[in-house]
């Protein structure tokens, strides 16, 4: 017999996580990159009303929550990471108005809205750095100027490199340096100054008020730089970012900050969080982030940029490509994506799904420079710069690009091929990814033992050189990462695979490269 797709009846209300307390302990949270989701006004941007009427494709989907990218004023030096006005919505993507329609659609369908803060930097245009640059008096205190070094101050006051490649400081016509650990407009603040620590309380309370869920916290280990900002006397600084200590991230005074929001969002009713993305050197370290009385989650980094090793794959889940193309691109690389995304979904705790990664799309790797929006790209000795490839507008329907992202264009070119990779076409296929997300979401619900993190402990169990697998209360998961197929014991009553699997009741071949899930 073979299985592929074999979804259970949805759970009641009751036993949905968004209606109990904690829904976020096991919640699917789908992030939303604005500008590519769905444009409503026809330039070619996606937008907060585009986002609005396709709220029923991520309510269909299962998911609990999206995760809304910036959208605040900005000029885009950053897709948005460089704000200029924290209580606006740039007209860009609508207005104030726009956000809290979206807000309250979407709860209107069950759906929590989780929105990104920058607390690590402002654009340079903020009103801050506007006065700072004008020497207004205490205006520079905010951020983090310097004197250079060397003759007449000619050098830049310590080696630290932006992440985006190239130094992190920039002179400014007086002579004095400022520190921006990412894009020359995106000015780093001085947490040390209390005015700082003010104006963020009063963003996230502005933005409470208007009823999101919550908000995802970037560069949440960056606020706070080691004293004297000390050299780090190497180069190629990026690479080193979540595996040694740097002076400018993880540093112990970020907690203060966190444990302060932390305070704030228990002010708040309906259970409001806070979401880190934090790197940090170890484990131990990352942990910090997520102690009781600080944030309430942290991202996994070392499980998405996790090779394709059992081994591995397990020291991680003990402790940002596509994962299509991360995995090695074309039908195997889907293959492994889709298992990915299983094994993921079969773990305890939230999930998070990037938008697109539910339609198998692939990067695009072959866009023309001239196309190209990501500061990193322009840069040198930093990032690779290829963030643009996982930004490609959505396929929603119709043979031709824009595939209904809109009544225009779109912003980024997308490829001639993705027809057969829109929603519309997916949608029925019971071999679709698309079909294969909403199926597996639907199972995260009916059994007990996926997802909840209270169902019980994971037990791994013994399995051939190449396979995981682990059980928890009335299910289990087999990875299977050889490069054929293999045959085992079946371990329960296959309930979902990402590739068909065939079973006589007794022993079961596994395909190469597939997650399956069994119930017990």
């Amino acid at each position: 017999m073979t299985h592929e797709l074999t979804a259970l009846p949805l759970a009641s209300s009751s036993s949905n996580p968004t209606a109990s307390r904690g829904w976020w302990r096991d919640a699917v949270i789908y992030q939303v990159y604005v500008r590519s989701f769905a444009d409503s006004d026809g330039d070619g941007v996606g937008d907060l009303r585009g986002v609005r009427e396709r709220l029923p494709h991520l309510a269909r989907l299962g998911v609990d929550a999206l995760w809304l990218t910036p959208f605040y004023v900005s000029p885009q030096a950053d897709g948005g990471y460089d704000v200029a006005d924290y209580r606006a919505v740039d007209p860009l993507f609508g207005d104030l108005a726009d956000a809290d329609d979206l807000v309250r659609a979407a709860h209107e369908l069950g759906l929590r809205v989780i929105v990104d803060v920058v607390p690590n930097h402002t654009s340079e245009r903020h009103p801050w750095f506007r006065d700072a640059l004008a020497d207004e008096p205490g205006a520079r205190a905010r951020y983090l100027f310097r004197p250079g070094r060397g003759a007449d101050g000619a050098l830049p006051p310590n080696d630290w490199e932006s992440v985006f490649g190239g130094p992190a400081w920039t002179r400014v016509p007086d002579g004095s340096w400022y520190l921006h650990l990412f894009a020359p407009q995106q000015p780093d603040l001085d947490w040390e100054h209390p005015e700082v620590a003010a104006e963020f309380a009063s963003v996230l309370r502005f933005w409470l008020d208007l009823g999101v869920d919550g908000f995802r916290v970037d560069v949440a280990h960056g606020m706070v730089k080691a004293p004297g900002l000390p050299d780090i006397g190497r180069g190629a600084q990026a690479t080193l970012i979540g595996t040694e200590p740097l002076p400018f991230f993880d540093q112990d005074g970020v907690h203060a900050i966190h444990r302060s929001w932390r305070r704030l969002l228990d002010s708040y009713g309906g259970e409001r969080i806070g979401v880190a993305e934090a790197w940090a050197p170890t484990s131990e370290r990352l942990a910090l982030y997520v102690r009781p009385d600080e944030l309430h989650q942290a991202f996994n980094f070392r499980f998405l940029n996790c090779p394709w090793d059992p081994e591995r794959m397990r020291v991680v889940i003990d402790d940002v490509v596509r994962h299509v193309t991360r995995y090695g691109g074309g039908a195997r690389g889907l293959a492994r994506a889709r298992a990915a995304a299983l094994l993921m979904l079969a773990l305890p705790g939230s999930a998070y799904v990037y938008q697109g990664e539910e339609l198998g799309l692939p990067e695009v790797t072959d866009l023309p420079d001239e196309v190209r929006r990501d500061p990193a790209f322009h840069r040198s000795a930093g990032q690779e710069g290829l963030r643009d490839g996982c930004r490609i507008p959505l396929p929603w329907s119709g043979p031709h690009p824009p595939y209904d992202f809109g009544p225009g264009g779109s912003w980024l070119p997308q490829p001639a091929d993705w027809a057969e990779l829109s929603v519309a076409a997916q949608t029925g296929d019971p071999h679709s990814t698309l079909e294969l997300y909403r199926a597996a979401l639907e199972l995260r619900r009916a059994l007990p033992g996926l997802g909840s993190p209270d169902a019980g402990p994971l037990t791994w169990l013994p399995s051939p050189e190449g396979v995981l697998l682990f059980t928890r209360p009335g299910f289990a998961c087999t990875l299977n990462t050889r490069a054929g197929s293999l045959e085992i014991p079946s371990p329960g009553r296959p309930v979902l695979s990402s590739s068909p699997v065939e079973t006589d009741g007794r022993t079961v071949v596994l395909p190469t490269d597939s997650c399956t899930w069994w119930a017990l």
